[in-house]
């Protein structure tokens, strides 16, 4: 009985250290300022004001509101603007400083201790993470879903798609290259420090960064796929696929960018993708670094497997097991996290 009360604590500072994290104005700057993010909701919302009109929507994790007055300003009867941190206050205010009082109703809770006095026809949530499942939000929508949308409702966003391809880093090697070029600045030889240098670089740790197009080297895979509307709190535990690569040209290898796309549904659907190809987004892209790096030729092939699920010690946490094999000579496996 005592394992499971330190159990149930243990998830509790989880989720307050979490929602603590949401009630600091940085992270809401982040997202809001992040037009790409931001508009891809706004013209989903609005575009889908047909079927919105005179409806009911949940807004799960609504954060500051603005998703929720997108809906009101589509013709929402109702919104159920739903938020477990501090910024729930906030949301209040700017709910009627855009007149939005009567149509949108700022709960503070979390998601699945939250009432909701009727079955609502559409859920509306910003749930995506760094590799889209950092953070682990997804769970309570799909909560939200099963709990409260009407047979056939809206879910906004309804597809999400995870993405990897091989990369090279010009910053790792400039880094590493550093250390060599320490005599001639000093007189000293240091070049001994690249291998540690690598280790402490190339690490378990994922890294969230911008990628640049040109040091993308082969075309995407797409190795997963979400649909909303369907997907259990068992399909999310662990999401997993399978890659094969042919190298453009020659170059060093660093590992792997994983990225997503998600798609909101409609007559003009609305595809938000982070991908290194397009405008950047907050989320960037995330890496994934082998222990070294590897020189590939035009034409090398790399194929593996990926998984992602949440951490053991802590669900919000995002936990990647790679297996990869590089031009038939080199493989291994990688164990990557990002959290504790």
């Amino acid at each position: 009985m005592a394992l499971l009360k330190k159990r149930k604590h243990d998830k509790s500072d989880q989720d307050s250290e979490y929602f603590q994290c949401y009630g600091d104005v940085s992270i809401h700057e982040e997202m809001i300022a992040d037009t790409v993010r931001t508009n891809a909701y706004k013209h989903a919302i609005l575009h889908s004001n047909a079927c919105l009109r005179g409806k009911t929507v949940l807004d799960v994790g609504a954060g500051t509101g603005i998703l929720s007055v997108f809906c009101a300003q589509a013709g929402a009867k109702k919104v159920y603007a739903v938020e477990a941190s501090s910024m729930s206050q906030l949301a209040c205010n700017v709910v009627k400083q855009n007149g939005m009082e009567d149509i949108v109703q700022v709960i503070n809770s979390s998601v699945e201790s939250a009432e909701i006095p009727e079955m609502v026809d559409a859920i509306v949530s910003e749930w995506m993470g760094y590799a889209l499942m950092y953070e682990s939000m997804l769970s309570s929508v799909i909560y939200a879903r099963d709990k409260w949308l009407k047979p056939g409702g809206l879910i906004l966003p309804s597809y999400a798609d995870i993405f990897i391809v091989p990369i090279n880093d010009p910053t790792v090697e400039n880094r590493l290259d550093f250390w060599s070029e320490v005599k001639g600045m000093y007189g000293v030889d240091m070049s001994c420090m690249r291998s540690f240098a690598r280790t402490c670089i190339m690490n378990k740790e994922m890294a969230v960064i911008p990628v640049s197009p040109e040091d993308v080297l082969s075309f995407p895979v797409k190795f997963a796929s979400l649909d909303l509307t369907s997907a259990t709190v068992e399909d999310i535990a662990k999401i997993h696929g399978s890659f094969r690569f042919s190298c453009f040209g020659s170059s060093l290898m660093h590992g792997f960018a994983v990225w997503f796309s998600v798609t909101f549904p409609g007559e003009k659907a609305v595809n938000l993708s982070t991908s290194p190809y397009g405008e950047e987004t907050h989320w960037k892209q995330t890496l994934l670094y082998l222990d070294e790096e590897v020189q590939v030729q035009q034409d090398t092939e790399i194929s593996g497997d990926i998984a992602l699920a949440p951490s053991e010690s802590n669900p919000r946490h995002l936990r990647i097991v790679l297996k990869y094999a590089v031009g038939g000579n080199v493989c291994g496996t990688k164990q990557f996290q990002m959290g504790s």
